[in-house]
């Protein structure tokens, strides 16, 4: 569920109609529903109230640090992939010891602020990395909490390029040669071994793939504590689905008890890091018609947004619904909706049918959330879209549009040019 819905043919966000904010902030802009966000985030912690566990949303969906903030006010954690990441999850008031580590390309500068930081443990993708995190901890004359990321090789049957825990991927040590690593882990100075990590994919749709993957790590973790090691964390990663279009993926309660059943006697905190389906269908981006076209074999839609303001449909062909702000007309045709990108990939959809929208109508791509904002660009040099937070009657802007200033800042022509 979530708070975008029509009051008499128009498009409100909670109790604020969509046209309203747009007036304000000017096209285009994401713009994010306070009350979606807290409920996400309150439902998927519920759903694991009965087990030890800590919830840890992943930054890459969806980093702006009221939206972050809004996830640690109601006890989230935060999962990081970089540095930057590192310093928003700390201005957004998150506590270290709530922040795991993931990413295969950690550098020595991103390992010594972490360590610096303290925070929760390391989630260790490769041997070499393993290495170096143990030599950054010895010259810091720290001791780091580590995790080592497990390839079970099992299919999470989405699409390829966010398919993470097969063989083929470049992410975390396979299966096989994960208790080698961990006994090297172990006999290392400056490493402190904690857990075990295992992350599949994104955007699952059914329960088996995460079913499948925990029944191999659980041996795993059952192999380890045989040996003594204090496997305290079992981070089971992300992952789960939320509806684009007709998907059906199980609800957070479902979810939940299935890993609950799985991982039951093994005597660990459970660490999730859930990313799309806190945020995906909690975020819409909304932008105007420019123009429409007829052309000899399709119909065209421009629109002032474009595949840098929402890389998704031309990176993966994603689908993302396309509605009218106002559905009061109900005519509609079948048209590619396409941005002002000098790329033929630039699409926001394609042979769809939508409103027959004409020019200066709005529009509402929905289920943006996620990966929306924070995959965007300034190609074409085009200043990035506010974020918008709508809290009840509230309109709070959480990311001002970027402006020509800000295209071209830390720039420089030097003076011999």
């Amino acid at each position: 569920m979530n708070h975008f819905h029509y009051v008499k043919n128009e498009l409100y966000c909670e109790e604020v109609p969509v046209r309203e904010v747009a007036e304000q902030a000017g096209t285009p802009f994401y713009l994010y529903s306070h009350a979606t966000l807290e409920r996400h985030i309150q439902r998927f912690r519920q759903a694991f109230a009965e087990v030890p566990h800590l919830v840890c949303f992943s930054a890459k969906a969806n980093s702006n640090l009221a939206v972050l903030r809004v996830f640690v006010n109601n006890g989230a954690g935060i999962d990081i992939v970089s540095g930057g990441e590192l310093y928003r999850a700390r201005k957004a008031g998150c506590e270290p010891q709530k922040i795991v580590y993931s990413g295969v390309g950690k550098t020595e500068g991103e390992i010594h602020q972490a360590l610096a930081a303290d925070i929760l443990m390391f989630n260790v993708e490769s041997e070499q990395e393993l290495e170096k995190i143990d030599a950054v901890a010895g010259a810091s004359r720290k001791k780091a909490r580590i995790a080592i990321r497990v390839n079970p090789d099992v299919d999470p049957q989405t699409h390829p390029y966010i398919s993470t825990g097969m063989k083929k991927a470049k992410f975390g040590i396979n299966i096989g040669q994960a208790l080698y690593q961990y006994r090297k882990a172990a006999a290392l100075a400056n490493i402190e071994v904690v857990g075990v990590d295992c992350h599949i994919g994104s955007q699952l749709t059914k329960l088996s793939p995460f079913v499948d993957a925990i029944a191999k790590i659980r041996e795993l973790v059952q192999a380890l504590q045989q040996e003594g090691f204090a496997t305290r964390y079992l981070d089971l990663g992300g992952g789960l689905g939320i509806t684009y279009a007709d998907e059906t993926p199980p609800d957070f309660e479902e979810y939940a008890q299935a890993v609950i059943d799985a991982t039951r006697d093994l005597g660990v905190t459970l660490i999730f890091e859930p990313g799309r389906v806190l945020v995906g269908n909690a975020g819409i981006l909304v932008c105007r018609v420019l123009y429409t076209k007829k052309g000899e074999v399709k119909n065209f839609v421009i629109t002032d947004a474009g595949m840098n303001d929402l890389a998704r449909p031309s990176l993966y062909g994603s689908y993302h619904g396309i509605i009218a702000i106002d559905r009061s007309r109900t005519e509609t045709l079948t048209a590619d909706v396409v941005g002002p990108i000098c790329e033929s990939g630039d699409f926001l959809a394609q042979d769809r049918e939508i409103p027959a929208f004409r020019p200066g109508d709005l529009v509402a791509v929905t289920s943006a959330g996620a990966y929306g904002f924070t995959m965007s660009s300034n190609y074409n040099s085009r200043p990035r879209a506010a974020e918008i937070l709508v809290k009840g009657q509230k309109i709070l802007t959480v990311r001002r549009r970027e402006t020509l200033e800000d295209l071209i800042r830390g720039e420089t022509v030097p003076e011999s040019l």
